[in-house]
């Protein structure tokens, strides 16, 4: 009951992250590069923080910590961007469509070898990811916007794979957002840069709270659940974000939307919970 607990709130913070960010940045609050910088700054700060209470050393500048940092990076470049022009729960349809196929891919090749129901399975998830994607689906989709999620979506699969091997998840998410930081300034930092005291709020709370300490609550958890329900569970993401968009930003569900959705988190949870099948080595 315990674990169920904290991988829903988990997942509550994960939707609760595109909620937040389509709110300051397509309600004008702030730029997308201000966003991504304070909400990792924030984070950063947070985890710091707890990393301090609870004593024990960061080892910051360690090779294997780079992948974290620019996957990071990569997703919180690509999500602040493509929530100029998506809406919060398509957003998160395609991310996490993204996500569930590139881990896919890497599990078919690092050790599993995919069955017929895994391979129909992922077609129909990659089908409904391309109803999503196509221009116009639903009346919304914006070409720019889906790449740069697409990338968001590749950049957070490398997080998730590189954190099921975390033996510190909080020293291991810390870590990241402090080595984040500097690749986002590098990034990001322009003339465009500007923000409110609302957008100021939402960055740090989005930042500090669901992207901080959810991150952080994630490396805690993947360890201690299997690949596959791991996959499962983050289907529930887009559902809560497409919901929470329609409730909290009056956002338009449409009947192409919700097909999508339904190919996507029916295909990849059939593909997920097939049997596996093993490489044959001989």
């Amino acid at each position: 009951m315990r674990l169920f607990l904290l991988i829903s709130l988990t997942m509550v913070a994960f939707a609760a992250n595109s909620i937040l960010t389509r709110l300051a940045i397509a309600g004008g609050h702030m730029d997308p590069s201000g966003f991504a910088l304070i909400r990792v700054l924030s984070g950063a700060v947070v985890l710091g923080m707890l990393m301090t209470l609870r004593g024990g050393s960061l080892r910051l500048l360690r090779k294997k910590r780079l992948p974290g940092a620019f996957s990071l990076a990569a997703y919180m470049v690509g999500f602040s961007l493509a929530y100029l022009t998506l809406d919060a729960g398509l957003g998160a349809l395609i991310l996490f469509g993204v996500v569930q196929i590139a881990m896919f891919v890497h599990a078919a090749t690092t050790g599993m070898r995919p069955s017929l129901r895994q391979v129909s399975g992922a077609g129909l998830a990659f089908a409904g990811l391309l109803i999503a994607l196509w221009p116009g689906a639903g009346g919304n989709t914006d070409v720019v916007g889906a790449a740069l999620m697409v990338v968001a979506g590749l950049g957070w699969a490398a997080y998730s794979i590189i954190g099921r091997g975390a033996v510190d998840p909080l020293a291991a998410t810390t870590a990241n957002f402090l080595l984040c930081l500097p690749i986002l300034i590098v990034l990001l930092v322009g003339p465009a840069l500007s923000l409110t005291i609302t957008g100021a709020a939402l960055a740090i709370l989005c930042g500090g709270l669901t992207s901080g300490l959810g991150y952080a609550l994630w490396y805690r958890v993947l360890p201690q659940i299997e690949g596959a329900t791991a996959a499962v569970v983050q289907l529930s993401v887009p559902i809560l974000a497409i919901l929470g968009g329609a409730l909290l930003l009056n956002e338009t569900v449409g009947v192409l939307l919700m097909v999508a959705a339904a190919m996507v988190v029916g295909g990849i949870g059939w593909t997920v919970t097939a049997p596996k099948v093993p490489v044959d080595h001989r």
